[in-house]
């Protein structure tokens, strides 16, 4: 299977690499992103890309591409809608797009979050963004969409949040993270079993579906054995 990552970079998607980098099922992961991830490994594939507005030349990656795991993403705090619609809800949609063009039989994965309002009406906004992208990557006709929706991620094999107060928390919540992982699945999961549950999500092609954390623990937990 061929995976292509967006947000490597980041802790979700920092995590989502590591886990494919040890999946047998992965051949390849071609990390897409402003600048590397940082790891150096014979399935890894590094492509600099800095003009989301120009998808053109990524048409190479598009049509060799099994599965996608968008995993990139920025916090609301302090954003206008209009700038925060731009990362999470126009550069996906033109990502989905092009690949669905190229490749209809690929699987696209989204990170979500728990609440997003699939209404699209309700008073908070990044709900209302995260709802609409949803929305509009379901129209599409990939062979399969999948949208994860975690609560608390408690971040694990060294990777970090670049958001600082967001890093704050989960090394000050760390000991009791893994804790109230197991007491409250619904709530809180990890980056190494998003990455997992992504996998095992783009391998079995199930329909179409919104995965929650509980979902989210359940399949990684199954795919591990």
């Amino acid at each position: 299977m061929n995976v292509l990552l967006f947000g490597a970079t980041g802790m979700i998607g920092g995590g989502t690499l590591r886990e494919c980098l040890d999946d047998p099922r992965v051949t390849t992961v071609t990390a897409v992103g402003r600048r590397p991830p940082g790891l150096t490994h014979p399935k890894l594939r590094d492509v600099v890309h800095t003009d989301f507005g120009n998808l053109a030349p990524l048409g190479p990656v598009f049509a060799q591409t099994d599965a996608c795991f968008f995993c990139l993403g920025i916090s609301a705090a302090g954003k206008s809608e209009a700038e925060y619609s731009k990362i999470t809800y126009d550069i996906p949609l033109a990502v989905a797009r092009a690949l669905v063009t190229a490749r209809p039989d690929a699987t696209f994965s989204y990170i979500s979050g728990r609440g997003a309002d699939s209404t699209e009406k309700g008073a908070i906004m990044w709900a209302r963004v995260k709802g609409r992208i949803e929305n509009a990557l379901f129209g599409l006709p990939f062979r399969g969409v999948y949208i994860l929706r975690p609560g608390i991620i408690q971040p694990t094999r060294g990777v970090r949040s670049s958001t600082g107060w967001y890093q704050a928390f989960y090394t000050v919540t760390a000991p009791i993270l893994p804790l109230l992982r197991e007491a409250m699945p619904g709530f809180v999961t990890s980056t190494d079993r998003i990455g997992r549950a992504l996998i095992e999500l783009a391998a079995t092609r199930p329909p179409s579906r919104i995965v929650d954390s509980v979902d989210v623990n359940r399949i990684a937990t199954a795919s591990s054995g």
